[in-house]
């Protein structure tokens, strides 16, 4: 059975974490609208039409700030238990400070479950139709590529045709066993390649040797062709770094894509591992957060809570952000790159835990 000072502080808990939530959702709405906007200056749509997109992407910027909100969020409980001195109460009951952690740890660990599981699919699903939504108007909306199963499908307009690629495999700078059909712009079949490789290292791909087809016209192979696109290879290695638009079933399923097309998983296998670690990650913000309100002397100023929240949170962010980068570099283990801060931070944890224990 839950006890009532155990419930009294849950609740407290979530009541503030909902109302910090709602600030930075806020913020990013603040924020972002003004980007979305500037972007719809010179198309003709409805005015809420920025605003709509706002809203869809919203949720995917908090979810990535939950971190700092859960962060935060455990500082003003702790400031609002030190204002109504509950805190001496909770001594006299029998709480230890180990045990006020720990009812806050699992609190924060079963609401970290509920956004992973609920929150993050639906926020993926909403920034999945922002993107559909914000790529009709956008200048690149002609050029268009996806992965599935039968490999890479790019549509590419250049010079009035329309090129309907298709490739099996990717290899460094190549593409192998390639089809390309081309179109006229009201989609009469001109041209049809057929090649084993082509070059793709720069916009002007070299066809390596293929099959032409021609309408009316027959068979006939050529060697060293230069072929005109608007993409290449490092272009095509960044086309899909939106991982945040797909849910857990979609990321697993473009993975098997990925593999059969030869492409490289690193970032999927990084995003996949930051959603195993995300509930450990909210946690452990939760007790550093803690740990470091336990250990600051009560007559500091709320103003200065608030300021070394922001400080870590930024400075915690920052060693994220650069191990994630070494590992989608290959410098680092995929795992290691998404767990190598959570053990540091964990590290600081437990070093102030036992401070806290011996108080």
């Amino acid at each position: 059975m839950i006890k009532i000072y155990q419930l009294y502080l849950i609740k407290s808990y979530w009541k503030i974490l909902f109302f910090v939530s709602l600030v930075f959702f806020s913020l990013s709405i603040i924020l972002n609208i003004f980007e979305e906007v500037s972007f719809f200056k010179e198309a003709n749509v409805n005015a809420l039409y920025p605003l709509l997109l706002t809203l869809l992407t919203a949720p995917t910027i908090v979810y990535e700030t939950f971190p700092f909100i859960f962060f935060i969020s455990t500082q003003f409980l702790f400031i609002r238990l030190m204002d109504k001195e509950e805190l001496d109460i909770f001594k006299k009951i029998s709480l230890s400070n180990i045990k006020l952690i720990g009812i806050l740890s699992l609190s924060s660990f079963i609401m970290s479950l509920i956004l992973i599981t609920i929150f993050y699919n639906l926020a993926s699903n909403l920034r999945f139709m922002y993107l559909e939504m914000k790529n009709k108007y956008s200048g690149d909306n002609k050029y268009l590529a996806i992965v599935t199963e039968n490999g890479l499908w790019i549509k590419d307009e250049i010079d009035n045709y329309i090129n309907i690629i298709n490739a099996e495999k990717i290899d460094g700078k190549f593409l192998k066993q390639v089809t390309i059909n081309q179109f006229s712009k009201d989609y009469n079949n001109i041209n049809n390649i057929v090649a084993d490789e082509i070059n793709i290292e720069n916009k002007n791909w070299l066809i390596i040797r293929a099959s032409f087809s021609k309408v009316n016209q027959g068979l006939k192979t050529k060697e060293n062709v230069l072929f005109k696109s608007n993409f290449d290879a490092e272009q095509i290695n960044q086309l899909f770094s939106d991982l945040s638009s797909l849910n857990i079933i979609e990321l697993n399923k473009l993975k098997k894509d990925y593999k059969n097309l030869g492409y490289s998983i690193t970032n999927i296998n990084i995003h996949i591992q930051k959603l195993i670690a995300y509930p450990i990650y909210l946690t452990v913000m939760t007790i550093f957060a803690a740990v470091i309100m336990l250990n600051i002397k009560r007559n500091k100023s709320k103003l200065f809570h608030i300021v070394l929240g922001v400080l870590l949170s930024v400075i915690i962010y920052y060693i994220n952000y650069f191990s994630t980068l070494l590992g989608q570099n290959e410098r680092l283990p995929e795992v290691m790159s998404i767990w190598l801060p959570l053990i540091i931070i964990s590290l600081f944890c437990s070093i102030g835990l036992v401070r806290i224990n011996e108080k």
